[in-house]
């Protein structure tokens, strides 16, 4: 072949109209991503954009809209626990899942009820 797939650039997850602030506080104040500016025409569609490593989450303006309930991201993680207890903390929900040999992992929703794989291999 003459191409090839390098890496997944980002993850574009819905929101409904006027929900940037909710997402700011999830995605930063309790998941720790750093917001990242939509560069141009973009920002005036609304949404928002988030980063952490060389990954980035976007947040998309959809209407009518529709959470995503079986596809999701899935994000790798060091201390689960710690991050259990930090979402506790902050009154955030989430399942605890064994089905996957080797790995210790949750699902938790965004505020727009988006379903996210959070997971630590052992």
């Amino acid at each position: 072949m003459s191409f090839a797939f390098k890496s997944i650039d980002h993850v574009q997850l819905a929101a409904p109209i006027g929900s940037e602030t909710i997402a700011r506080k999830f995605f930063c104040e309790i998941l720790g991503f750093q917001e990242v500016e939509k560069p141009g025409i973009l920002g005036k569609r609304g949404g928002v954009w988030f980063q952490f490593g060389t990954y980035q989450i976007h947040i998309g303006i959809e209407e009518p809209f529709a959470p995503a309930k079986k596809a999701h991201p899935a994000f790798q993680v060091e201390n689960l626990e710690a991050l259990k207890m930090h979402l506790t903390k902050n009154e955030i929900n989430f399942i605890v899942d064994t089905d996957l040999p080797g790995a210790n992992r949750i699902y938790v929703h965004d505020p727009f009820g988006n379903r996210i794989e959070i997971l630590e291999w052992i």
